[in-house]
């Protein structure tokens, strides 16, 4: 059984529809989700981490339907996520701020200084643990939000744009770091950066106007691509051809 499982999923703001009939499964391993800016990629995170609910269709979680307080609960102990933009108390140090991030993931509290460690370890910030996150630079931020999310080996990580503000090396050792999560866990990095999933993702999914037009393996994205689809890599021409195609059948607002 997958870990997540999506069945005809319909999701928006009051009558306007972002994400039209979406059909998915993940499981252990890393998962890339590609789309231009207002696909409707962050609207499926919120979902799959259980903030949104479905306007029509089904989101299984770890086997479960969530719908109860206490699934819900449940469900959130094992998911680790990473929204585009998050709201965190200044005055926080790197270590305060994912400790308390472990413990409303209601992480045991003998582990929380153990795991919280650990993670800040693995996005390379220890030398940066006791400075209060208004003196971290963009990046640095952004990389104790994801230590947050990986906080105590989640098993699904959920993470959106996770890039933004990295310099390059630090987004190198970023793709390590996936590689590594996603032997673990399921790890679903949504971006619209090409490069980002390249070298990272055994799976490829391309969401545009709320529908998945690609979901595949990079090789076949770069195979699918057009003689005359723009891009400077096989693969980049493969998203590009991707995005032209028809949405599928059945994603019409219900």
């Amino acid at each position: 059984m997958p870990l997540i499982e999506v069945n005809a999923l319909h999701q928006g703001y009051k009558r306007k529809p972002v994400v039209r009939g979406l059909d998915l499964e993940l499981d252990v391993g890393a998962f890339g989700l590609l789309g231009p800016n207002g696909a409707g990629k962050s609207t499926l995170l919120r979902s799959l981490a259980t903030i949104n609910r479905p306007t029509s269709g089904s989101v299984r979680v770890f086997g479960h339907e969530v719908t109860t307080a206490k699934q819900l609960r449940a469900a959130r102990r094992e998911i680790g996520f990473l929204p585009q933009s998050f709201a965190y108390p200044a005055d926080f140090t790197v270590t305060d701020f994912v400790r308390h991030c472990a413990w409303l993931r209601e992480i045991p509290r003998n582990r929380i200084p153990k795991e919280a460690a650990e993670a800040i370890e693995r996005v390379e910030l220890g030398d940066q643990a006791g400075t209060p996150l208004r003196r971290l630079s963009g990046g640095m931020l952004r990389r104790a939000g994801i230590a947050q999310a990986i906080a105590g080996r989640p098993r699904l990580v959920i993470l959106d744009e996770p890039t933004t503000g990295l310099d390059p090396h630090q987004r190198v050792r970023f793709r390590e770091l996936i590689r590594d999560l996603a032997h673990e866990s399921c790890v679903l990095l949504s971006t619209h950066l090409v490069e980002d999933v390249a070298h990272t993702c055994s799976q490829i999914g391309v969401l545009y106007e709320g529908t998945l037009r690609f979901m595949g393996a990079p090789a076949e994205l770069e195979r699918s691509a057009t003689a005359d689809a723009p891009g400077d890599t096989p693969l980049e021409r493969g998203y590009a051809s991707a995005l032209s195609r028809q949405a599928p059948q059945g994603a019409s607002t219900p």
